[in-house]
């Protein structure tokens, strides 16, 4: 029973890391993150995967919230000469049966014009806009700067 007791408070203690994880039809939110900006940064990066278990596929349209005067979802391409740029995305398709990431170095999104600072830690609601899924209330978890991004998640 003691053996049962201590493993069942070791499952609920890494619980917390998830608790923020969201299924909305056939799409699963995992791990919508922002690693920790400085203080008095005004922008961030915003990070997570979306897995597709449906038949059709989906589009992520957009991303609100009142933390940032503006949300956009960008890639980060580099070119053949290793410069790095950020390109704006007018949408993310979800093909079915697939897993999307929104990761550092690839796909994400862009947050500019913070309202205020993103301490660790916090939780920071936002909406997650789908073309077939809707308007899907999520929360991005603040977590420590240099955190993994949410492919590293995505098993859970």
């Amino acid at each position: 029973m003691k053996r049962a007791i201590l493993f069942a408070a070791a499952l609920l203690a890494g619980a917390p890391a998830f608790a923020h994880d969201v299924t909305a039809g056939d799409l699963q939110i995992i791990h919508p993150a922002i690693p920790a900006p400085a203080p008095a940064a005004k922008s961030a990066a915003g990070y997570l995967a979306i897995r597709n278990e449906g038949a059709e596929p989906d589009r992520l349209l957009a991303v609100e919230g009142d933390f940032a005067e503006r949300i956009m979802l960008h890639i980060t391409e580099v070119s053949a000469d290793g410069v790095a740029r950020m390109t704006h995305l007018d949408g993310i398709d979800i093909p079915a049966g697939e897993t999307v990431l929104l990761e550092r170095g690839g796909m994400h999104v862009m947050l500019m014009g913070l309202t205020g600072p993103l301490p660790e830690g916090a939780h920071v609601p936002a909406t997650l806009v789908f073309e077939r899924a809707g308007r899907v209330e999520v929360e991005f978890a603040v977590d420590p700067p240099g955190a993994a991004a949410a492919g590293d998640h995505a098993g859970h």
